[in-house]
């Protein structure tokens, strides 16, 4: 893994010049097999299959407190927004942590994320294409 393509790729996810299947395509070029987003710590952290990992900030000011209820419906709806309408990372992350997104998990091979709240409630998101479907705790 190169931790500065990695570190030039979180930077640009952050300054919105890299769409998440452009970013997606670095990192699995750069050996990343799945990433760590905390919203709490404000950080990201990337992971290798050998077991190397980069660190890199979410240096975003003013963003929401994580909501203390986890709302699956207001986390989809943020998810189709970026989807669809190609929604910025900082409004994402906005709208997930109002959703009360504490942290997620892209598994970039597995091709899905799951993101989970403060209570343990999680959503699992298919990337666009991979032919699974969103789950819901519960479902």
């Amino acid at each position: 893994m190169d931790s500065q393509i990695i570190i030039e790729a979180a930077r640009a996810t952050l300054a919105g010049t890299l769409s998440f299947p452009e970013v997606v395509g670095t990192l699995l070029a750069e050996g990343v097999e799945y990433y760590h987003v905390d919203y709490v710590a404000m950080r990201k952290t990337f992971y290798s299959g050998e077991g190397e990992l980069v660190i890199t900030p979410i240096s975003y000011s003013n963003l929401p407190p994580v909501a203390r209820e986890f709302d699956a419906a207001a986390l989809h709806a943020a998810i189709l927004v970026s989807q669809q309408n190609g929604q910025n990372y900082r409004d994402f992350s906005s709208r997930a942590m109002a959703a009360g997104v504490q942290g997620y998990i892209a598994f970039l091979r597995g091709q899905r994320v799951t993101y989970w709240g403060r209570q343990g409630d999680q959503h699992t998101e298919w990337f666009p294409g991979a032919g699974g479907h969103s789950t819901r705790e519960g479902e």
